[in-house]
């Protein structure tokens, strides 16, 4: 069986980096256990441990080939570190942000997309599109 992986940021389903996902099946939506804060990392999302946050997001069941995508773009294991989490689907694995904190900003309701839904069209589409070395859209065009 493919081992399983919670996102939530910028892989989810409509988001800018969902293509990386490839063929992954989509399992279900989860908010995490309390225990974690949710930062706004500029154009992407980062979860520590610690907090009382839950944190939304989606489970996908993925292959080796779909992790390597997602290490790198995670710059796994420098910039985020994996760690199993429980699931009503089951153990997933999720990415937690090791970079520091200092000028990023709290994302209290632990939703990515809530976060983003609300920041309202153009500021919305500006998250979600934001040139970033992490999107691995932005880096294939010319400059």
């Amino acid at each position: 069986m493919c081992p399983q992986l919670f996102v939530y940021g910028t892989l989810m389903r409509g988001e800018v980096n969902h293509c990386l996902l490839g063929a992954a099946e989509y399992v279900g939506a989860h908010r995490t256990e309390p225990g974690f804060t949710l930062y706004r990392l500029g154009a992407y999302p980062g979860a520590v441990r610690g907090g009382k946050t839950r944190i939304a997001g989606e489970v996908y069941r993925v292959t080796g080939a779909e992790f390597r995508r997602i290490d790198a773009l995670e710059e796994h294991p420098r910039l985020y570190r994996r760690e199993l989490i429980p699931t009503p689907y089951g153990r997933a694995w999720i990415y937690l942000f090791r970079g520091s904190r200092r000028a990023c900003t709290l994302i209290p309701s632990g939703d990515w997309r809530r976060l983003t839904d609300a920041a309202g069209g153009l500021t919305a589409a500006a998250i979600r599109h934001t040139r970033d070395p992490k999107n691995p859209r932005w880096q294939q065009r010319p400059h």
